[in-house]
């Protein structure tokens, strides 16, 4: 039986006879001695067989990587020239006076060390072989250790852990559900959550006035690195509490969290209005550590004979800004600002028009652009006075409607600051307030920017007269420009939720089919309230500067939504689909 982990082993345990347990991460045959680098998933430690005991060198000898095995061994020091200062058991090794081997292996289908560069596809096919690699163990390891510090630290805060139902409802939540079909309610579905929204609202009215939950969520969508269709939320609801005592006590969770894993301080979280954020970045989740800032320079812009910038400037949901990028002269070739300028095309801009201030006191022959003839010199000093312009600077221009040149500039901004390492530390948290409360879709509908039970920071008359111009009550953490979790005070009233659903076009008769249970616990003494949901898989995704949520998730998902290892979904048998009610169209046949 083991008595310690193979990384656990130290030179406290000098002269002691220990047994360890785990696989053979490598087998060097030195000509009469063996070593053994075995691992387990607290790390790894030196094994020597030699021949004064033939029968167990021959087991040695023929053990190959990834074997599991027992080992008994007399834990010494090693030479002073043979100490190995990389490994935290780089002072001792084990003498081996007895092995077991517990189960072959074939080889690998490819080498578990951080050298191997493997595709993504087959380090999925073979996920168990691929978790078995050090530096996804200590991945996972590091995750557990952030769940269990985030439950302590909100029981200690008087939370209580509820678990809500998996098999629900489907509620407007943004994205798209993954329905279950009913065997025992022919032709209806029920909806995995995308969130535990109503139900820990509901949780509220019931008077548990903390809860709490690491909750699976589900979500039929387009993936991207930050994406899965089921993810792992930190949810959280609290009643009698405003937005700052929340934002506080869940910023007091991520500061106390960084420092007991990471033992870092993040400092203060400053609040910046979502109307600040778009301006000025670009995105309602700036990344700080980044010095660069848009500035709108529509009226200057008006009466210039270059339509591509006067457009925008007289319409009224366009817009034009600039991007001052300090040094830039200096910094970016023609090639890259043609590789930009590609980039932006991705967000729908038509191109990246850009200034380089070779000469500022020179305003007819220091700047050099193609866009320089068709601004009056009165628009050009003033366009360098507006951005703070230094000779040897760079400023790029965005001229479309408003969206894109946010969407576009901002991802440029951020693109810039990796390209250029313009970081300037190494985490920067603040808190993103002031939302509006809806939004526009494609066809001019309004939309709940968040969700339809955030609180509007008006009344329900105000709301109904005004919609666009209102702000809803909602918070979102950022950190390094990611989405930590978002939240809101919730509405608890019953003429106010009715409101939002009519601006929303959701009639009397569709509020009731869909939301009667939370109108009618409304009714009966709802508290106020609200909450805030972390992912936890983007949060443990930037703890361990992992690149995807892929890599923290121990069996995520493709991008096609598939799990390669089980190749799920799979399909259902006839009597399956039999039961539940279902008749599968036939394919399309392929003409050949």
């Amino acid at each position: 039986m083991r008595t310690l982990y193979c990384g656990d082993v130290r030179s406290a345990h000098i002269d002691q006879t220990i047994t360890i347990n785990g696989w053979v991460h490598r087998r060097r045959d030195h000509g009469g001695v063996i070593f053994l680098d075995v691992r387990d998933r607290e790390g790894l430690v030196q094994v020597v067989f030699d021949q004064d005991d033939p029968e167990q060198f021959a087991i040695a000898d023929r053990v190959r990587s990834e074997y599991v095995i027992e080992i008994e061994g007399r834990v010494r020091a090693r030479s002073e020239n043979t100490v190995n200062k990389e490994m935290a058991t780089g002072e001792i090794e084990i003498y081996g006076l007895k092995i077991n081997v517990v189960n072959s292996a074939k080889t690998p289908p490819f080498p578990l060390d951080e050298y191997s560069d493997v595709g993504e596809d087959v380090r999925l096919k073979f996920r168990y072989m691929d978790l078995r690699r050090p530096e996804m163990q200590q991945k996972l390891m590091l995750r557990s250790k952030i769940t269990g510090a985030i439950r302590r630290y909100l029981e200690d805060q008087g939370f209580l852990d509820i678990e809500t139902p998996i098999l629900t409802k489907a509620t407007p939540e943004g994205a798209r559900d993954y329905l279950v079909p009913s065997r025992t309610h022919e032709h209806s579905f029920f909806a995995l959550p995308q969130s535990p929204q109503l139900f820990k609202q509901l949780l509220m009215v019931s008077g548990f006035d903390r809860y709490y939950q690491i909750a699976k969520c589900f979500r039929d969508e387009d993936l991207r690195a930050d994406r899965q269709p089921e993810f792992t939320q930190i949810d959280i609801e609290t009643s009698f509490m405003n937005e700052d005592e929340i934002m506080s006590i869940t910023e007091g969770m991520i500061k106390q969290l960084f420092k007991n894993v990471l033992d870092v301080d993040l400092g203060e979280m400053p609040h910046m209005p979502f109307s600040e954020a778009i301006e000025k970045y670009g995105v309602d989740k700036p990344d700080m550590r980044i010095p660069l800032e848009m500035v709108t320079v529509s009226d200057l812009m008006g009466e210039v004979e270059f339509k591509v910038f006067s457009g925008p400037a007289k319409d009224p949901k366009g817009r034009v800004a600039a991007m001052k990028v300090p040094s830039g002269n200096d910094k970016l070739t023609r090639k890259q600002i043609d590789d930009y300028t590609k980039f932006v095309g991705i967000y729908g801009a038509k191109g990246l028009a850009y200034i380089k201030v070779n000469d500022k006191s020179n305003l007819e022959e220091g700047l050099q652009s193609p866009i320089v003839k068709f601004l009056p010199v009165d628009v050009r000093a003033a366009i360098l006075e507006r951005v703070g312009a230094e000779n040897g600077d760079l400023i790029f221009f965005g001229a479309d409607k408003a969206k894109i040149v946010n969407e576009s500039l901002g991802a440029l901004r951020n693109k810039l600051g990796e390209d250029l390492n313009l970081y300037t530390c190494e985490w920067a948290p603040l808190w993103v307030v002031d939302f509006p409360m809806f939004e526009e879709n494609g066809d001019g509908e309004l939309t709940a920017l968040h969700h339809p039970f955030t609180a509007p920071s008006c009344s329900p008359e105000e709301l109904k007269a005004n919609p666009e111009a209102a702000l809803s009550r909602a918070y979102d953490m950022i950190l390094n420009g990611v989405e930590l979790g978002g939240g809101s005070i919730r509405i608890h009233e019953e003429s106010m939720q009715q409101t939002v659903f009519e601006v929303l076009g959701i009639g009397p008769e569709e509020q009731e089919e869909k939301f009667g249970f939370l109108l009618g616990a409304l009714r009966y003494g709802a508290p106020t309230h609200g909450g805030l949901a972390f992912g936890l898989d983007r949060l443990v995704m930037l703890m361990t500067g992992a690149q995807s949520i892929r890599e923290v998730i121990a069996f995520p998902k493709t991008q096609t939504a598939a799990c390669v290892m089980t190749d799920a979904p799979g399909e259902a048998t006839e009597e399956a689909l039999k039961d539940l009610h279902i008749r599968l169209r036939q394919k399309p046949k392929v003409e050949s």
